[in-house]
């Protein structure tokens, strides 16, 4: 098959991308043609053999051209156009949808189905799902003037979102995400495609609330690449680990509070972001920054428990998997797709998220009892991800053809 990823950024940038690269690899080495269409950008790793990229928007720089963002996030002509290109030159059997919205815009689905309509031959377009932007303007389900979670545009209402000041607490940015949300829904727009894959039960119920998109969602887990055959068996070492983003939606500061709690437990931070000030401060938190590869595995798969404290409805949060795949459990809060991946009493524990005495509670808990600890660092051990040749041939299988 011939398959088309689509996603705005074609360099790394986050956990999407990180996404699309690695199932383009498996994809081509079970035989498929991959080629991608976003963003130009100096960093770009993939591209298409027609060469054709829609121009860099970057949102955080200056210049004249900036004037016209708010135009082109709603609907892009220009993403459109060079969409068609690629499909003519292309023709591809599979059109994979990643992250569009904003940089890129639905309007790519357009060229999609106006490609196939011209050359009377199906294209098969599959979405993934990689945040709430299909039912929520702010794609975080969170109003972040307040840090509340929130459903209110859930139902079609995304008035709240220009209300609330949900996109970077910003009038302006919040009315033209509530533009955008009421134009495609007025057009039917993301009904238009063929299956949403959804890496959570907590994702699939959500987009299932709007009635375009019920019926074509798919759930399945994130795959994992990780060789943890080289790390569970390591020995559990004195401490607590928390790696990933220093910030409130990730409920870092919740977690700092509940360190202070705790003076006699030694807590190691690997990560950076908005309170890493803020994390320096605690005299029983150790922060050893951004850490990667050999160093992080090491890291984790010696710390006696993580902990997961995120404040917002995390999709498939690959860190929670990635401590399970080095036998040490998880003690995460109970919001979005992380309580499908614990299994409470058994690979972790599930705290109310947000509430800092509870998650005090179950740190000191789970500190105070080793074997327990060690009990559930065993279970993890008897818990099976999807690798990525296994996904890829999920996909394949049951996503591409038309069942």
């Amino acid at each position: 098959m011939k398959i088309l990823m689509v996603n705005k950024f074609l360099h790394p940038n986050g956990g999407s991308e990180t996404y699309i690269f690695k199932l383009g690899e498996q994809l081509q080495k079970t035989g498929h043609e991959v080629q991608y269409f976003g963003m130009e950008h100096e960093g770009r790793i993939v591209g298409n053999h027609a060469e054709v990229y829609t121009s860099d928007m970057d949102f955080h720089a200056g210049g004249i051209g900036k004037l016209f963002y708010p135009f082109r996030i709603i609907y892009s002509v220009e993403a459109k156009k060079k969409m068609s290109l690629v499909l003519e030159d292309f023709q591809p059997d599979i059109v994979h949808l990643n992250n569009i919205n904003f940089q890129l815009t639905p309007s790519v689905i357009y060229a999609v189905r106006a490609y196939e309509k011209k050359h009377g031959r199906r294209v098969r377009i599959v979405y993934t799902a990689h945040d709430y932007q299909w039912v929520c303007p702010n794609h975080m389900m969170r109003i972040p003037a307040t840090g509340e979670i929130c459903f209110a545009c859930r139902g079609g209402d995304y008035r709240q979102c220009s209300k609330n000041r949900c996109i970077h607490n910003s009038r302006i940015k919040s009315v033209l995400g509530t533009v955008e949300a009421k134009y495609y829904a007025k057009r039917k727009t993301y009904g238009m495609v063929d299956v949403i894959l959804c890496p959570s039960e907590f994702m699939k119920k959500q987009l299932d609330t709007d009635p375009l998109l019920a019926g074509k969602t798919v759930m399945m887990h994130n795959f994992i690449e990780v060789d943890a055959g080289k790390q569970n068996d390591r020995v559990k070492k004195d401490y607590v680990v928390y790696f990933g983003r220093f910030s409130e939606e990730k409920g870092t500061k919740t977690l700092l509070e509940a360190c202070r709690e705790l003076p006699e437990i030694p807590f190691i931070f690997a990560g950076t972001g908005p309170l890493e000030e803020e994390a320096g401060k605690v005299p029983n938190v150790e922060n050893r920054g951004f850490v990667t590869g050999e160093a992080l595995r090491k890291l984790i798969s010696e710390a006696r428990f993580s902990v997961y404290p995120s404040e917002w409805y995390e999709n498939c949060p690959f860190s929670v998997m990635e401590s399970q795949m080095y036998a040490t459990p998880v003690l995460a809060s109970d919001l979005g797709g992380a309580p499908e991946l614990v299994q409470a009493g058994v690979t972790g524990d599930l705290f109310r998220g947000g509430d800092v005495q509870e998650l005090t509670e179950h740190i000191k808990a789970l500190w105070d009892d080793p074997e327990l600890c060690r009990k559930y660092s065993g279970n993890c051990k008897n818990i099976k991800f999807d690798t990525i040749e296994e996904y890829c041939a999920k996909i394949v299988r049951n996503v591409y053809k038309e069942r």
